[in-house]
């Protein structure tokens, strides 16, 4: 039996409705409005655990022999697989380790433990996580239960590809998959491939998680340095080596989707269903959003599949801020305005009509102001370009902020100003994980070589903290500096050339 038809049995033979539910394929009435298609939503988000993740897991777990079950399984996971694992397990009456890093969200935690399972907090990350759990199997004979690399975890998602061409059996351009490890991918295509050839198997993952993205470029599995975990979900730095050999042969094409555009697919699912789906489980529609502009299709039949929605609420005001931009609702600017009686008015009747979101000034010299921005859109971000155009032609001087990561994640927060006298100061945004004494840590190792000059920090709800940080470094000990940075560990940029930074800070 060759690999493609031995993968179609397994999924037709699959455990999975043990467990989980046959989940609905909802027609989305709004959506498909807005943007001239018929888009469908394959509700995953409605399983007993909030995401897909339950059936390649029961799948797994249920295939094993009884003297084995009766060991027990173990997992790492910081989420959705947990879950599944333990569900499963509690199903099946047998005993469920779960390993997690001592980061996880309580509210997960304590998910998993209401399922049954033992929890152990160990290490700070996934990776240490992974680690203890493999030393575990050796230690008490335990079976691992891997979150995607695994032939029967992939079948059991494949199920998923089965329902929707039993729920949908007319036409389908394309359906759209959220990436992480590949499994749920790899699932899906192999089904919908061998029946239904024509429909195309696209990828979604974040920019900053690209794993599959990196492996079809480069033809071969690739380990990411770094990767951003806004979308936790899909946090991996590498490919599963089953569901890559599986994405060569089925997968037409991987989207990428910025922090922005997840967030406002977050919104446009809430909109349409009243669910709040995590970052990981709206990547689909931000990428099916992007193939619409991208093709300027119409009438098309696209489907999407929100893989998932736990949701932590201390995250939503970021996803709402974030959304604004993402649905080009919302623009950034920056504007020199002349320091003298009457130019406030003045600014704000050229701006017109438009709703302002934000307004910040900060006093800079007896010649000119600078002003911060925000504006809500109603036309997109051609609305925007439009009225910088307008502001110029006036005799404003203007900087378009909406893309600059550095004004989304901190300036429009910041209550700083420019400091005539100070010297030597290099800005950096930093990135570290948001664990207990984190940012102590951090401060420790700048230590009292350097004097700090700036420092802004926000909590986004995240598992990563972010700074931004103004450091007094003389030309004489740059290279110093320079190793401090290699030798902290912590993702960082330079940001001393922002204009961000010129016109409000420096």
């Amino acid at each position: 039996m060759n690999m493609e038809s031995t993968y179609i049995k397994k999924i037709l033979q699959a455990r999975v409705y043990d467990v989980a539910k046959k989940t609905r394929l909802d027609y989305a009435t709004n959506l498909s409005k807005r943007f001239d298609n018929n888009i469908w939503i394959k509700r995953e988000d409605m399983q007993p655990v909030f995401s897909f993740k339950l059936r390649g897991a029961y799948n797994k777990i249920s295939s094993l022999p009884k003297d084995v079950l009766a060991k027990g399984v173990i997992a790492a996971s910081a989420g959705n697989h947990a879950q599944g694992v333990a569900l499963s397990a509690m199903k099946l009456g047998i005993p469920a380790t779960i390993v997690m890093p001592k980061t996880t969200p309580e509210i997960k935690v304590l998910a998993v433990q209401d399922r049954k399972a033992e929890v152990i907090l160990h290490g700070t990350t996934y990776d240490d996580a992974s680690k203890y759990a493999q030393q575990l199997v050796k230690q008490r004979c335990l079976t691992y239960v891997h979150p995607y690399d695994d032939m029967e975890v992939i079948a059991g998602q494949g199920t998923i590809g089965m329902e929707i061409l039993q729920q949908h059996t007319g036409e389908i351009g394309a359906i759209f998959i959220p990436v992480g490890g590949g499994g749920l991918i790899a699932g899906i295509a192999a089904y919908i491939k061998y029946l239904r050839p024509e429909v195309k198997i696209i990828g979604v993952e974040p920019e900053d998680a690209a794993c599959l993205y990196s492996a079809m470029q480069a033809g071969e599995r690739v380990t990411l340095d770094q990767v951003g975990i806004f979308a936790d979900g899909v946090a991996v730095r590498q490919v599963g080596k089953l569901p890559f050999e599986l994405a060569k042969l089925y997968v037409d094409e991987v989207l990428l989707a910025s922090t922005d555009e997840i967030c406002a697919a977050i919104r446009d699912i809430f909109d349409e269903t009243r669910v709040v789906t995590e970052p990981a489980g709206a990547l689909g529609l931000a990428g099916l959003k992007q193939y619409i502009a991208r093709e300027k299709c119409s009438g098309c039949n696209l489907v999407t599949i929100t893989s998932g929605a736990n949701m932590n609420l201390d995250r939503l005001g970021y996803v709402v801020e974030r959304a604004e931009i993402g649905e080009q609702r919302e623009a950034l600017i920056a504007v020199a305005i002349p320091e003298q009686p009457g130019s406030f008015r003045k600014f704000c009747h050229t701006i017109g009509q438009h709703f302002i979101t934000e307004f910040s000034y900060r006093y800079d010299n007896n010649k000119e102001a600078h002003v911060f921005a925000g504006l809500r859109l109603s036309k997109g971000f051609e609305e925007k370009d439009k009225l910088v155009v307008k502001l110029r032609d006036k005799g404003y001087s203007v900087v378009d902020m909406t893309d600059n990561e550095m004004v989304k994640t901190h300036i429009r927060h910041l209550v700083g100003g420019h400091a005539p006298l100070l010297t030597d100061e290099r800005l950096y945004r930093f990135e570290f994980p948001e664990r207990p004494g984190a940012l102590l840590h951090f401060l420790t190792n700048i230590g009292e070589r350097w004097n700090i000059s700036l420092f802004h920090y926000r909590n986004h709800g995240s598992a990563y903290g972010r700074v931004l940080i103004g450091i007094q470094v003389p030309d004489s000990q740059l290279d110093e500096f320079q190793d401090f940075l290699d030798n902290i560990g912590y993702q960082h940029w330079n940001e001393n050339d922002n204009s961000a930074y010129h016109l409000f800070l420096s």
